[in-house]
């Protein structure tokens, strides 16, 4: 039976537009680190790759390449871990072009690294930027996430709710980096229908 994340694991990845507890183990992950703004060259290279080779693993038995445990499964949504330069935090302010990311996408458990580096043999795309790709365990912990629709400008309406929350109920960040959870082709969505899941890291105050 094919393994769809938005109905097996709504609750992970398709939270309510309130904010809402979570904790989640460790799962692996396809990634790019990177530096700059999200409508720069090497942020739509980045996003272009990780969707490019995650397809390409999930067809990966079609190529030839053998996958112990192999299921059919949906391609989980691009995910972003965003903080800010270390020069920014010095200054105290920053724009777009301060922004330090990792872009991921979330592989299923039976994908091993071996499998990459089969798949790097058979996808000849001179664009892919495979020299950056990194096959990573990551585990989110206790987590604070809302379900946020609109424009990406309009996030901080968002997170303050949810640190009113944090306040409120005892909780903290564990540092001011977040994730985002892409649910919405950002490249053909209108903002204002954008869907987009937070998700700040925290512990008990």
């Amino acid at each position: 039976m094919k393994h769809e994340w938005k109905k097996e694991e709504k609750t992970t990845y398709i939270p309510k537009t309130i904010p809402t507890l979570i904790t989640l183990p460790s799962y692996t992950y396809l990634t790019i680190k990177g530096k700059g703004a999200p409508a720069s060259e090497g942020f739509q290279k980045a996003v272009e790759s990780l969707f490019t080779i995650s397809y390409g693993l999930k067809f990966a038995p079609k190529k030839g390449i053998l996958i112990d445990g192999y299921e059919e499964y949906s391609v989980y949504p691009l995910e972003g871990f965003w903080d800010i330069s270390e020069e920014a935090k010095i200054k105290g302010s920053w724009d777009k072009n301060d922004f330090v990311y990792t872009l991921m996408i979330r592989q299923p458990s039976f994908i091993k690294i071996d499998h990459l580096r089969d798949l790097r043999a058979k996808i000849k795309k001179e664009e892919l930027i495979w020299e950056q790709v990194m096959l990573e365990h990551i585990e989110d912990g206790l987590c604070l996430q809302m379900l946020h629709v609109g424009s990406f400008d309009d996030e901080p309406e968002s997170f303050a709710k949810m640190d009113a929350y944090l306040s409120e109920f005892g909780y903290e960040r564990r540092f001011k980096a977040h994730k985002e959870i892409y649910l919405s082709d950002f490249t053909k969505t209108k903002p204002e229908a954008l869907k987009t899941t937070l998700r700040l890291f925290i512990k008990k105050r």
